[in-house]
């Protein structure tokens, strides 16, 4: 392998492991959506949540400032109690009845599951970029890139199963939530699909051989590899 398509690897392979990082990072916390109600009373207690894609956090306070009537309770920053509980389809110990109720279990499971597979892929990626990193195993970068490509598009796959899943709740007759925004963990999502997707292909193109530069020539011409 030449300098230069060794440091296009090395940069390459740099940004996807900020992608990883942005992934995990997703997978790991709670802040994908912030539910909230609206608040009539400007003394009422106000009840907001935010949850991921295996943990479910609630939070009561009381709103005592007139400006906030008839607006959200929004800022999950504001003094508290918060209760934290995991969805009891993946811990049957835990209550988290609310979401139960007001969405479909199928949609958790799948956004969760559909995100471990993108990690599995992205740590298979990882392995076979590192390895082609030792001489005559350059032939692992193709398959790597492709694994890469692939955990980008599971983890946009989960991002639309978990939006999906949010406009259900909300829809609901069931729920007191009707206002919503997606908070830094679902941005962390979105942009590790747009980095690993990018530079799986990137790295797919760098991995193959040199184009034909002439009309007599062809991609046999091209030279080695190894």
């Amino acid at each position: 392998m030449d300098e230069g398509k060794a440091l296009k690897i090395r940069l390459t392979f740099s940004v996807i492991l900020v992608g990883i990082s942005l992934m995990f990072a997703a997978v790991v916390t709670d802040h994908w959506a912030v539910l909230s109600h609206r608040v009539e009373n400007y003394n009422s207690t106000c009840e907001a949540a935010h949850f991921g894609l295996w943990r479910l956090c609630t939070k009561q306070f009381s709103i005592q400032d007139k400006a906030t009537k008839e607006r959200s309770c929004g800022v999950l920053t504001l003094t508290g109690d918060r209760n934290c509980s995991y969805f009891k389809h993946f811990s049957p110990g835990q209550s988290t009845e609310i979401f139960e109720r007001t969405t479909q279990k199928e949609y958790s499971i799948s956004a969760a599951a559909i995100a471990i597979f993108s990690v599995g892929f992205a740590i298979i990626g990882t392995i076979c970029i590192l390895l082609s990193f030792r001489k005559k195993m350059d032939y692992l970068l193709k398959p790597a890139s492709m694994f890469y490509t692939f955990a980008g598009l599971c983890m946009i796959i989960s991002v639309e199963v978990m939006r999906q899943s949010v406009k259900r709740m909300i829809d609901s007759k069931e729920t007191i939530w009707i206002e919503y925004y997606y908070s830094w963990s679902f941005a962390c999502a979105c942009a590790s699909f747009v980095l690993l997707f990018i530079c799986g292909i990137a790295l797919l193109l760098i991995s193959l051989p040199r184009f034909p530069q002439n009309p007599w020539e062809s991609c046999m011409d091209a030279e080695p590899e190894h």
